[in-house]
């Protein structure tokens, strides 16, 4: 992740509707913003210039499958994702939590201070915690990372879901990110106050 510390800056309203301007160490994206995945550090069929000329400001690679293969630490040694990818514009890296859950079958076990989980393209278990998933990012070289989510099955209760909230609630809080970042809690707090009575109407 970058050394200096990111900017946010608000440049418009309409209702509950924001647009804003974000800064990075490799520059700066407008949002909302639509992110081209990279899962395994490359945009599928596109160069880095082909994805740049759609107007893409920012790709979004992911830190479940890139840890496994080929592994933050040579990812590092090759000067971090975005020698890697050949990208000089902003990237985030999911925290790797949804690809666990989502492959619910490799889960061997969760609890409060994470989760273990057979890798998905060898078997071999692997462990994720908040400060672990942190810090793979940080060797990736993000510029945005997101912490360690929990993924909750389809169905889940009102209490199990507050539940996940606070857990994520204290993460965000002892997670120490490197680089000066700031995590958005307002942001997050408004955003699950939103899903909580949503998933109770649906």
């Amino acid at each position: 992740m970058s050394e200096a510390p990111f900017r946010f800056t608000l440049e418009g309203r309409d209702g509950a509707a924001r647009a804003g301007r974000f800064t990075t160490l490799h520059g700066a994206f407008r949002t909302p913003a639509f992110m081209p995945v990279g899962t395994h550090g490359a945009v599928k069929a596109m160069t880095p210039a082909e994805v740049a000329a759609t107007g893409a400001q920012m790709i979004l690679a992911n830190t479940y499958h890139l840890a496994l293969r080929p592994g933050e630490g040579l990812i590092e040694k090759l000067g971090g994702l975005h020698a890697f990818m050949g990208w000089k514009r902003p990237i985030l890296t999911d925290s790797g939590g949804f690809q666990v859950f989502s492959l619910r079958d490799t889960i061997a076990a969760v609890d409060d201070d994470g989760v273990t989980f057979r890798s998905v393209y060898d078997g071999t278990q692997t462990r994720f915690t908040p400060e672990l998933a942190a810090r793979i990012q940080e060797h990736l070289g993000s510029d945005v990372a997101m912490c360690l989510d929990q993924v909750p099955p389809a169905g889940v209760s009102r209490r199990q879901l507050e539940e996940l909230r606070q857990a994520l609630g204290d993460r965000l809080e002892v997670v120490s990110v490197p680089g000066g970042h700031v995590v958005l809690w307002d942001a997050f707090e408004e955003t699950a106050a939103a899903v909580v009575p949503f998933l109770d109407a649906a």
